[in-house]
């Protein structure tokens, strides 16, 4: 299993926007070590920040 900070922040990210299902997706593609998904992390991370940002406006 890998430990990886970015993808434990994604899966806190995602539980805490109550997207559990995603977590567990973002959570078994970090075990699986897939090189497009780590590519594909930081742009995950903007939106799920966007998506954070529009929830606490409305």
């Amino acid at each position: 299993m890998r430990h990886d900070p970015t993808s434990g922040a994604l899966v806190i990210m995602l539980r805490s926007l109550k997207m559990h299902g995603m977590a567990q997706a973002v959570a078994e593609l970090t075990e699986q070590g897939s090189p497009a998904f780590e590519t594909a992390m930081p742009i995950l991370s903007q939106l799920l920040k966007a998506e954070t940002a529009e929830r606490e406006v409305r």
